[in-house]
């Protein structure tokens, strides 16, 4: 979202299951979500396209000096091309996808002579690798390849299957252990020679870190682990690979299976809960670095669980308001959070509800 925008996030909890069905704001339970008109009645599919504007209303647990959390006032249309005097800018879903995909990178078509010295070398990037490594984490294998028979013709292509063999042993190989910077390549990859053919290489699954009790320490980021892979002969070198020279290149290596990000985790959403924060408090809005002092922050996220995320992206309803002053005009986000369809039918209730007034959502995600 815009720096401009002021955005309110609401995570429905995991034990909601249906949506409000008597009374207005001020009866929400603590975390739990609802419609609400312009009157405050509740809103439904049949009435909320008919309301003036409709809000987004969560109860809280901690009620002393504040009633629920509240969204501004939205005013869509459900109708594409109507004039509904809309103040709704953008309105989309993104599907919660858990599934995430490492890069796997085959190594073929290897035109080696018997007795040439051959090189593999691997660059990965990550957010973290690259905190570590500048320009990411680079390592090279030097290996021999086999010697031709007795009588054998030295210009004939050397057994591929020992010479993969002989790759991937050099590969496995742990980096000396008196020494802490010495980062070995199974740390980030595993490999396996496929119909003697094929040397395949798989980056592993990123290490995943512990939230500690310190609410500023290993923020949640989108991180994923791609890598580069060069064959070619001779010994390693030093030089970088931007451009490779094609006459030194001894296979090819084709990326099969890149690697990707999980969305919609509880993770992602627990970051966007405390980066949001000071936005929906009505008092002691700032974060403390050790959670017992934000005894006013309220969580609704459960561990484990994948969320369909709603946004809506909306101007100031009554425009008169930014009619006199010297500033640039402020839009307002709301992010709803709710668990994933496919575990939860709280998604589809709300969904329809937001169609009514907002016309057809459009999903932005396909999960890999």
């Amino acid at each position: 979202m815009s720096d401009f925008s002021l955005t309110t996030l609401f995570v429905v909890p995991v034990g909601q299951t249906a949506l409000p069905s008597s009374g207005s704001t001020q009866d929400l339970t603590a975390g739990q979500v609802g419609f609400f008109k312009s009157d405050y009645a509740l809103a439904t599919a049949a009435n909320i396209a008919a309301s003036p504007y409709f809000y987004v209303a969560q109860g809280r647990a901690n009620t002393y000096l504040q009633g629920s959390k509240r969204s501004d006032k939205i005013k869509g249309c459900p109708t594409a091309g109507a004039s509904c005097n809309s103040n709704v800018t953008e309105w989309y879903k993104v599907t919660g996808c858990a599934t995430v995909t490492n890069q796997i990178t085959d190594v073929t078509t290897f035109k080696v002579q018997c007795g040439e010295v051959v090189t593999l070398t691997l660059r990965a990037h990550s957010s973290y690798i690259d905190t570590l490594y500048f320009n990411g984490f680079t390592r090279s294998v030097t290996v021999q390849a086999p010697c031709c028979e007795c009588g054998g013709d030295v210009c004939t292509d050397v057994d591929v299957n020992a010479l993969i063999n002989s790759i991937i042993t050099k590969l496995e190989q742990q980096a000396p252990g008196n020494n802490p910077e010495n980062v070995s390549f199974n740390s980030f990859f595993t490999f396996a020679n496929v119909g003697g053919t094929t040397l395949r290489i798989t980056g592993k699954p990123l290490t995943k870190y512990g939230q500690p009790c310190d609410v500023a320490a290993f923020p949640w980021e989108y991180d994923r682990m791609y890598f580069s892979t060069f064959v070619y002969d001779g010994p390693a070198t030093t030089a970088d690979f931007i451009v490779a020279d094609a006459c030194n290149i001894v296979a090819t290596a084709t990326v099969t299976q890149t690697s990707n990000y999980p969305s919609g985790t509880a993770d992602e959403f627990k970051q966007l809960e405390k980066n949001f924060y000071s936005y929906q408090a009505g008092y002691l809005k700032s974060l403390y670095r050790k959670g017992g002092y934000n005894e006013n922050f309220e969580s609704y996220v459960t561990d484990g669980t994948i969320y369909d995320s709603y946004y809506i992206r909306f101007n100031q309803l009554d425009k008169s308001a930014y009619q006199w002053g010297d500033y640039i005009m402020q839009d307002s986000t709301v992010i709803l959070a709710v668990p994933n369809a496919t575990t939860s039918g709280i998604a589809a209730l709300m969904e329809t509800i937001l169609e009514a007034a907002l016309g057809t959502v459009v999903d932005n995600n396909a999960c890999a």
